[in-house]
């Protein structure tokens, strides 16, 4: 699917695609590393091309879904506390700030960002455990309608980018992606009325309007700040908040949405309430670029 977009890349001050040079007596031997390892560097210095390709089977749902491709969602976060309980989703958008909802309440006293896991009982590939330094939300968080709900977690020390770990690209301010395209949602939510999953799950659902949404949730509860997705069979639950929704284009992932609300037994039905990355995104900015 492509969509347009006007500004696009990584977070504000971000590594983005390297400058390769070859020298001109070693040319083969480069051109050699670099078509091995192409993939390999996009995922490491840029964002929103995982070195590992995703596969989405299609309308599954994270409720009764389906297991992501190990390592092939780089930027999925997953915040814990002390004692390595899982209670929400993140994405990692360069090496030292992490995207969230503000309605997870992180504490960088008590919580950890851990970057590259994929399996929760074993814990069988490298992950990262990062501490948080600043837990940075929006100043116009309402925490009764959700609206605004976005937290910007700077990590203590750069997360270190491997072929498992990698950031997302944001949406720009100015991108505009129709009613109906299929995005991914990710996280280690509820995948039914009580049981959460070992591995990190996925679901392909579609965007809808506003207007559709609003026919649903009421037309005062869904402001400019929220995009809505799901409503047919798909949908995130407890666990997935903060986690992210990401669109396509072009082979290029980028963030549109931050998981934020739904209904509570987690209707497949209803449409998920999401924060709207566009909008948020000179806030964004400007918060990372002054920290």
């Amino acid at each position: 699917m492509q969509f347009r977009v006007k500004r696009i890349g990584c977070a504000y001050k971000s590594k983005c695609a390297p400058h390769l040079k070859l020298r001109n007596h070693d040319q083969n031997t480069n051109m050699f590393l670099i078509i091995s390892c192409f993939a390999l560097v996009a995922s490491a210095l840029g964002c929103g091309v995982p070195a590992i390709k995703p596969q989405v089977s299609g309308y599954n749902k994270i409720v009764n879904g389906e297991n992501a491709v190990s390592g092939s969602w780089p930027w999925q976060v997953s915040l814990q506390d002390s004692t390595g309980f899982h209670f929400c989703g993140g994405s990692l958008v360069n090496q030292y700030w992490v995207v969230t909802a503000a309605h997870c309440g992180v504490n960088p006293s008590y919580h950890r960002v851990i970057l590259g896991e994929y399996d929760r009982q074993y814990n069988s590939e490298p992950i990262q455990v990062m501490y948080i330094s600043r837990a940075i939300t929006h100043p116009y968080y309402n925490s009764q309608n959700f609206n605004n709900d976005i937290t910007l977690l700077r990590l203590s020390s750069p997360a270190q980018y491997t072929s498992r770990v990698s950031p997302v690209c944001l949406m720009s301010s100015t991108s505009s992606i129709p009613s109906g395209t299929k995005c991914v949602t990710t996280g280690w939510g509820r995948t039914g009325v009580t049981s959460s999953p070992r591995f990190l799950q996925q679901t392909a659902l579609p965007l809808i309007s506003p207007d559709q949404c609003k026919s649903y949730w009421g037309y005062n509860r869904i402001t400019d700040a929220m995009i809505c997705a799901g409503a047919s069979g798909v949908s995130s639950c407890q666990g997935d908040s903060g986690g992210p929704l990401v669109c396509e284009s072009s082979g290029v992932w980028y963030l549109t949405g931050i998981v934020s609300w739904g209904t509570s037994n987690c209707n497949v039905y209803a449409p998920a309430v999401y924060s709207r990355v566009s909008y948020l995104r000179s806030w964004i900015d400007q918060t990372i670029a002054n920290n």
